[in-house]
């Protein structure tokens, strides 16, 4: 009688026990082994080399992307999470990547519709216009409160137009705000428009930890404390200077070539301010009063007038919008005839937009700062009962940067205002 055979080979087959067919035509133990010396397809796959240099490449690039990524979310600077991931992306040559996702997610401004808050404030009103007015033309003949502005929606609502006092210098009006709907489409929309007096006050330009960068500026990239007393503003620059068609001077060091002919920013050693086109006029020339330069695009406001050039490639020659709309938050700055600095920042405009407001608050000169919500803001800072640390207010409460978005680093460059 023949013995079962439970290992090795089979003696009639020659075949190994586990490979005989079962009744049925089954293989016993319900699985399948492979032939002596053979490899599964999953192992033989592993085992090629171009395989396995592909999963070491892909590795290495989760490893740097964790690191960097990790890095830039996390470095100071400041800054909102989409601002960051946005910022990395462009700096890693994905401004395409970024554009794409901008354009999915954008969403164009409603047409109609009433603001999320009222435009009238503290210090609204005539009786407090003609108090301020007396106060200023005692010591400054003729440079008392702006005009009164009318609104580009038609018909103003409640303290529309009406400028409001922001900040004083010595008990004399310094800062006056006030609050347009930029158009008769986007009537939900509110721009914030900002006049400041410079003989009381004094303009610094501060870098950036990312742009400008590290470098001897001689200047903190915020507003630490034991530097805020008498801080009165403060607010955005411009684009990224690569992307600005020009460049950034701060106390003697460069990042970038001044390029003559682009719109400037020009500091002064006793904290002035000029807006105009580098190489043109007196005050747009390097001398040793001058502390630093910031360029950024074109003026959208010339002579008085706006020029035919802000509808045309509003991509190209503008900034590259979220989505590639026209209607966006963008910012500007301007200079008046009798030297007012007007500062105008808001959602849903566009350059005409923004240009026509600078132009409606007095301005002759005018430049577009940046634009986006991300990088566009303004705040004021009330003293209160702690001159040393003052409260910072937004002018627009539906901004994205906070109030205090100053007073730790900041990744882009800004402008300081302080009471003289």
């Amino acid at each position: 009688m023949r013995s079962s055979v439970t290992s090795g080979s089979d003696p009639e087959t020659g075949t190994d026990a586990y490979e005989r067919p079962s009744p049925g035509g089954r293989r016993r133990g319900g699985s399948h082994r492979p032939p002596r010396g053979g490899k599964l397809p999953g192992r033989r796959l592993r085992d090629r080399r171009g395989v396995r240099i592909v999963l070491i490449i892909l590795v290495v690039f989760l490893a740097w992307f964790s690191w960097s990524m990790g890095h830039a979310l996390t470095k100071p600077g400041g800054g909102t999470v989409s601002e960051r991931v946005a910022e990395w992306a462009r700096d890693h040559y994905l401004g395409p990547l970024v554009t794409l996702g901008e354009w999915i997610s954008y969403k164009a401004p409603k047409v109609g519709g009433k603001p999320s808050f009222s435009l009238a404030g503290p210090g609204a009103g005539a009786a407090a216009q003609k108090t301020a007015r007396q106060k200023v033309h005692k010591i400054l003949p003729g440079f008392g409160v702006p005009a009164q502005l009318t609104s580009p929606a038609g018909t103003p609502l409640r303290g529309e137009g009406q400028w409001r006092i922001l900040y004083r210098v010595n008990h004399v009006p310094a800062i006056y705000g006030t609050y347009l709907r930029p158009d008769a489409v986007h009537t939900a929309y509110v721009a914030g428009i900002v006049s400041m007096n410079p003989h009381l006050l004094r303009f610094q330009m501060h870098p950036g930890t990312e742009d400008p960068g590290a470098g001897n500026w001689r200047s903190a990239a915020d507003i630490p404390a034991g530097a805020r007393t008498g801080l009165a503003a403060t607010f955005n620059s411009g684009f990224k200077i690569a992307q600005s068609g020009g460049g950034f001077y701060l106390n003697g060091t460069y990042r970038g070539a001044l390029v003559p002919g682009v719109a400037s920013m020009v500091y002064y050693r006793g904290g002035g301010l000029a807006i105009g086109v580098w190489g043109h006029g007196a005050h747009m020339h390097m001398t040793h009063d001058v502390v630093g330069v910031r360029q950024n695009l074109h003026l959208v406001v010339e002579n008085g007038k706006v020029p035919a050039a802000v509808d045309q490639n509003v991509q190209s020659n503008w900034g590259a919008t979220l989505g590639g709309g026209y209607y966006v938050w963008r910012s500007g700055i301007g200079v008046t005839r009798d030297g007012r600095l007007v500062f105008v920042y808001g959602p849903a405009l566009d350059v005409r937009t923004l240009a026509e407001l600078l132009k409606r608050a007095g301005s002759v000169s005018a430049m577009e700062l940046d634009i986006n919500p991300d990088w566009t803001n303004y705040m004021y800072y009330k003293p209160g009962y702690r001159p040393a640390n003052p409260t910072p207010v937004a002018m627009l409460p539906d901004q994205v940067q906070p109030p205090a978005r100053y007073y730790s680093l900041a990744n882009r460059d800004f402008t300081a205002v302080f009471a003289r």
